[in-house]
């Protein structure tokens, strides 16, 4: 997830915020194609786009598996494990989603978003209890983690937001300790970061991977600020691990176990993760001006090459590699990334961006990277999110 972003948080809040290598056929491939994106439209105002999204996350919250109410927002890809959504597309896609409604001014006056978000609130806390989500398990390819970074993104701005009601606290304070506690056990050993497409053995290194590796630093450098143990020597091996990804040219690997071997060639597929790892650096304090304004730059020139995946069936198609999820998982962390550079840059890099994001959204006032209509949510929140960066109402950790 994707996880966005949450991804993406991508995906990967991701990703999924999110994320495959390699994927199986959909399981249950949609009748049809959601709403096409129109060009001619005039475009909203960010306060009409932003307002808008939140009322369509809102109506697309889920009943899961068994559930009594509507407590999820589900990312949907192709990956599948026992040919359900894996839970931590789930936690994940909630969780993202989440984010996007507590970000959004209006939160606290708004009835209907503090209940969804209160229902998300007691599915992701009890969520740690669920075996899917151990960190005790074999490696291979995994998405567990998603959910790992983007639960306790989202519980630890849930409890910044004073989103958490008494009664729910004990089981968030849980679930946070949970989350951040599997983030300690995965670490990849030796190399440093995370990774869901693992060999087997998870005691084993294996190559980090910047699309999950950026955002899981932004949730440490986030719980360490509310008061929770994260140590300097976590924080730095992950830092290291990033910095192996970097290229010279301000290329960053798709994955990397020791010091990247520059590839320029290859810089328009891997616009999303530069700014992700230039961003992620830079609220760890290792801010680069110079790089973080090359992935900028290069994002506005190339994102047409992420354009040519959006809502395409494939995963990591030549000549890039990029897969459809990748999409607004790029532009919330340009958004931030543009955030990081100096004042005087900002407005007009900001009047690029908005242009560029509302030739991505559908006619019904979301985003969406899929073929899947239920992802549109994930979409839509890593939209909100990049939009409030933009406008300067994101809160920076």
């Amino acid at each position: 997830m994707p996880a966005p972003l949450l991804a993406p948080v991508a995906a990967t809040l991701l990703a999924a915020i999110l994320l495959p290598v390699t994927n199986p056929p959909a399981a249950n491939p949609p009748a049809a194609n959601p709403p096409a994106a129109n060009p001619t439209a005039v475009n909203p105002t960010d306060a009409e786009a932003i307002s808008a999204g939140v009322a369509k996350i809102v109506a697309m919250q889920e009943k899961g598996p068994g559930a009594d109410v509507a407590a999820e927002w589900p990312y949907e890809g192709v990956y599948r494990v026992g040919g359900k959504i894996p839970y931590g597309y789930r936690v994940g896609g909630t969780s993202i989603a989440c984010m996007a409604l507590l970000a959004a001014p209006g939160f606290a006056d708004d009835a209907a978003r503090k209940d969804a978000v209160s229902r998300a609130i007691d599915f992701v806390a009890r969520s740690r209890d669920e075996p899917l989500l151990s960190p005790e398990y074999g490696g291979n390819y995994d998405v567990r983690g998603w959910a790992h970074c983007y639960g306790l993104r989202f519980l630890v701005a849930a409890k910044n937001a004073n989103a958490v009601a008494e009664a729910q606290k004990p089981a968030v304070d849980a679930a946070i300790a949970f989350y951040l506690d599997a983030l300690k056990k995965t670490e990849i050993p030796q190399v440093g970061g995370w990774q869901y497409a693992r060999g087997p053995g998870i005691e084993n290194p294996c190559p980090t991977s910047p699309f999950m590796t950026a955002p899981c630093l932004m949730a440490l450098v986030e719980a360490k600020a509310a008061g929770l143990e994260v140590s300097d020597e976590l924080l730095a091996r992950t830092v290291k691990a990033l910095e192996l990804t970097r290229g010279e040219s301000g290329y960053v690997a798709y994955n990397a176990q020791r010091p990247t071997r520059d590839d320029p060639k290859q810089i328009p597929g891997a616009i999303g993760r530069m700014c992700a790892v230039e961003v992620a650096l830079a609220r760890a304090g290792k801010a680069d001006e110079k790089r973080l304004r090359f992935a900028v730059e290069k994002f506005l020139e190339f994102w047409p090459e992420l354009e040519k995946r959006r809502k395409k069936t494939g995963t990591h198609v030549a000549p890039y590699g990029v897969a459809p999820y990748y999409f607004f998982y790029a532009f919330t962390h340009a958004a931030m990334a543009i955030e990081h550079l100096p004042e005087a840059e900002r407005p007009g890099l900001r009047a690029k961006f908005r242009e560029t994001l509302f030739k991505a959204r559908d006619a019904d006032g979301t985003w969406n990277d899929r073929v899947f209509p239920r992802s549109a949510s994930f979409g839509t929140a890593m939209s909100v999110l990049a939009l409030l960066e933009a406008d300067g109402v994101a809160k920076q950790p």
